[in-house]
């Protein structure tokens, strides 16, 4: 399942799940702050489908054009979803080697 996230629009956030190109399920959310739906909007969209995040295994994210701040908010969700699921974010996956001293 691929996890789509749009928020170009700073107030209007959308997300939908897409399986085999096809969108299976769409949700969006007006609110004047945007970026604090886009994680409950998400996992909503999740839970209506009785999916989980480890069921994801890519996400796409739109990177513009559109609102510079919640474009920000966007992919540094994605990002920060890909990174800990292990998964690809617009056809590229995150590695990254950490060192602990």
């Amino acid at each position: 399942m691929i996890l789509h996230i749009n928020t170009k629009n700073q107030k209007i956030i959308e997300v939908s799940l897409k399986k085999n190109g096809k969108t299976v399920k769409n949700l969006s959310e007006e609110n004047e702050y945007g970026s604090q739906v886009l994680l409950p909007l998400i996992e909503k969209l999740l839970k209506s489908q009785k999916l989980e995040f480890k069921d994801l295994k890519e996400i796409e994210v739109e990177v513009g054009p559109g609102s510079f701040t919640g474009l920000r908010i966007g992919v540094s969700v994605a990002n920060a979803l890909g990174f800990a699921l292990g998964i690809m974010v617009n056809g590229k996956k995150m590695e990254t080697e950490l060192e602990y001293n």
